[in-house]
């Protein structure tokens, strides 16, 4: 307390000058209606940023609430679309005016586990048997194709992979409606395959490829990727097609299950149990 005392007693003439230069100001700013409202205007252009750099913050960490409620109002979309007879399938690549036929129900799945280096990869989801989710689901993105639900626990699901060389997938270019396999040749994370598309089909460079629909687990119309090269096959009847995907395998977070509702009454009417 008593140096307190004693720098008041060093300096008092500067801090009486101090005290009198900001009463001048205050004064100065209180009796003219120019000083006052450049006063204003700066003190509110001051705390105007307070206010905008502790808003920032505060949505910076509100971000994973925010992109779960953005995932969730993206499903509920998805879901009214695939079930829209006369609705056309729009995502954020090229794919546009694609119909899809059949009842499809979706739910959103985080990824916890994502293998792209093997030759035969897997993800894992975040949803189970106890969120209905079954062997043989699709899995996308908004871009595309990711894989297929091959095995379930209680709590997880676990996803063979489109880079997966076990994978196989009805495939067909959109322009012309010709279909094939779509395959992975364990090369490139980036590249699939597309075989058994007839020769007599118009391929050409950046054709866009979909799921087939000849299935009873992707509806038709998804987007899979462009077509990167082509060559005619050993036998010369079919091509040998590397497809560039849209998504980036190496990069995924949120994804959509897709279950087809009548996958059921197909596969019965397809595979009759003899009697």
């Amino acid at each position: 307390m008593q140096q307190i005392i004693n720098f008041v007693i060093r300096n008092k003439t500067s801090l009486l000058f101090l005290l009198l230069f900001f009463v001048s100001i205050a004064l100065t700013i209180q009796s003219h209606s120019y000083h006052k409202s450049k006063f204003i205007n700066s003190a509110n252009f001051f705390t105007g940023g307070i206010y905008e750099t502790a808003s920032n913050v505060s949505n910076y960490f509100d971000l994973k609430t925010q992109n779960e409620i953005l995932v969730e109002e993206n499903n509920k979309l998805r879901s009214q679309i695939l079930n829209d007879l006369d609705s056309n399938f729009v995502s954020t690549s090229k794919i546009d005016s694609t119909s899809y036929s059949g009842y499809y129900k979706t739910q959103t799945a985080k990824i916890i586990n994502n293998n792209y280096s093997a030759s035969k990869n897997y993800l894992t989801l975040n949803k189970g048997k106890k969120h209905s989710i079954k062997e043989d689901l699709a899995v996308v993105t908004s871009k595309g194709i990711v894989g297929i639900i091959d095995n379930t626990s209680n709590g997880y699901a676990r996803v063979l992979s489109i880079l997966n060389t076990k994978s196989r997938i009805n495939a067909q270019l959109k322009s012309s409606n010709h279909i094939g396999s779509l395959i992975w040749n364990a090369k490139s994370s980036a590249i699939v395959q597309l075989t058994d598309i007839s020769k007599f089909a118009p391929v050409k460079q950046g054709d866009t490829i979909v799921t087939g629909g000849q299935s009873s687990i992707f509806p038709q119309g998804i987007p899979i990727g462009v077509v990167d090269s082509f060559v005619l096959d050993i036998s010369g009847d079919t091509y040998n097609i590397d497809i560039q995907l849209f998504n980036d395998m190496t990069n995924l977070s949120h994804v959509y299950v897709i279950e087809n509702l009548d996958a059921e009454e197909i596969k019965r009417l397809e595979n009759p149990v003899d009697e």
